[in-house]
């Protein structure tokens, strides 16, 4: 039986195999995309999620001497700020405590001191002879305000990776995160990715994502969400080292990208599980400073008069 449509497909196919390999049906180009040849490790979901909670186990308090370098964007004016070589200390205890303090570059005065119980925050900021007060749990985000704008609690659910609950849902995803290699070129890396999902007001929601590099199964990033799905703090862990038999970072970098600051702390001294007292998280209103309270009804600054409660 003759078959046109059949003998026109066999000489097109006669003909596209005539042509050399570097002829105009075929072209080749390079590999966008690098990959590191490190040899990588395996977990399994649950091993990740046990490293997690067995970590946010061990460590119930810690006690830090840190450099701290900071950053703060004004986007109205197109200007960024550096506050570099800051001394500083960190006091942290469960569930919820938290204290820094950071000092002056040369003179060592005291550049601010910041507390919060897990519920409430208190700000002193000497070099403007203010001292901030509000709620952890208010949207009290400031545009035209800088300093103001950092809240102990971010540094907090940055520092110490809590677990992950029983009443949290966690989805393991094989990704890719970007290394340098030993020539210091970019490339990519496979990596773990744990999604944290938990129930809010609204349903289930993205809560935080948390990242384990392949080369040594170590948490290297946190992303934390809020209920929108915007990325409220962005965490990264760089450097782990011993201290006391406990793995802990050594430096640290959160970015705050709505109020577009970012902070890194590398450690100088570091103390896990010291016990700290009760009046190590107090923060008094200075005489004579300048009073400004922070509420949800009003995230603008409400000044109060030296001196009154």
């Amino acid at each position: 039986m003759y078959r046109p449509h059949l003998r026109l497909f066999l000489l097109l196919l006669l003909s596209a195999a005539a042509f050399p390999l570097s002829g105009c049906l075929f072209r080749t180009r390079p590999l966008d995309r690098h990959f590191s040849d490190r040899p990588l490790k395996t977990a399994s979901q649950e091993q990740l999620i046990e490293y997690i909670n067995a970590q946010a186990a061990r460590i119930q308090s810690m006690q830090a001497t840190v450099d701290i370098d900071a950053s703060t964007g004004d986007v109205k004016n197109g200007r960024i700020t550096d506050y570099k070589e800051i001394r500083g200390y960190v006091l942290a205890r469960k569930p919820a405590m938290l204290r820094m303090k950071g000092l002056l570059p040369l003179v060592r005065n005291t550049a601010f001191d910041m507390v919060s119980d897990g519920q409430d925050f208190k700000l002193w900021i000497p070099p403007r002879n203010k001292f901030v007060m509000g709620s952890n749990s208010a949207d009290n985000y400031q545009p035209d305000k800088r300093l103001e704008n950092m809240r102990p609690q971010y540094i907090y659910d940055a520092l110490l990776i809590p677990e992950i609950g029983k009443d949290e849902i966690a989805v393991l995803e094989n990704g890719y995160e970007v290394v340098l290699d030993s020539k210091r070129h970019r490339v990519e890396q496979p990596d773990y990715e744990l999604a944290v999902i938990r129930q809010g007001p609204q349903g289930w929601y993205l809560s935080r994502k948390i990242q384990f590099s392949r080369t040594d199964l170590l948490p290297h990033r946190q992303s934390i969400y809020d209920q929108q799905g915007n990325v409220a703090t962005d965490a990264r862990y760089q450097d782990y080292k011993e201290y006391a038999g406990t793995t802990f970072p050594a430096l640290i970098e959160i970015e705050r990208p709505r109020e577009n600051y970012d902070i890194t702390l590398s450690m100088v001294k570091l103390e896990i599980n010291k016990a700290l007292a009760d009046d190590q998280f107090t923060l008094e209103q200075p005489p004579g400073a300048e009073v400004v309270r922070l509420d949800g009804s009003n995230p603008s600054a409400a000044k109060s008069p030296a001196g009154q409660q």
